[in-house]
């Protein structure tokens, strides 16, 4: 599990043990002491999980992308690009339609 997700869901154990713990009667015996240790447990475990998390931070810092260009295409690209409509335009003509319509051709005199 990765780490923020980890530290999520500590928290969200902790509110709702919290929760619990005030909606419990006084009257319960030993039920309240056994939700404040697993609170604190989870605490602690908040504490190791931040602590991981920090060290990883520290360790590798974001990763920066070069200059790349984006939205263009390269030259490489742009020649593949036009040998490919130049087969879609001659297998058309063979066929005697249009490339863009796929109409026939009008035969003219």
């Amino acid at each position: 599990m990765k780490v923020k997700k980890a530290l999520k869901r500590l928290t969200k154990i902790e509110l709702l043990l919290s929760k619990v713990r005030r909606q419990l009667p006084r009257s319960k015996d030993g039920l309240g002491e056994i939700l404040d240790s697993a609170k604190k447990a989870v605490g602690r475990a908040k504490q190791t999980v931040n602590s991981q998390l920090s060290s990883i931070v520290a360790k590798k810092p974001p990763v920066k992308t070069g200059a790349a260009r984006q939205g263009r295409l390269t030259e490489e690209g742009r020649k593949r690009i036009s040998r490919a409509a130049k087969r879609r335009w001659a297998m058309a003509k063979r066929k005697g339609v249009s490339a863009v319509t796929r109409r026939p051709l009008s035969k003219t005199a």
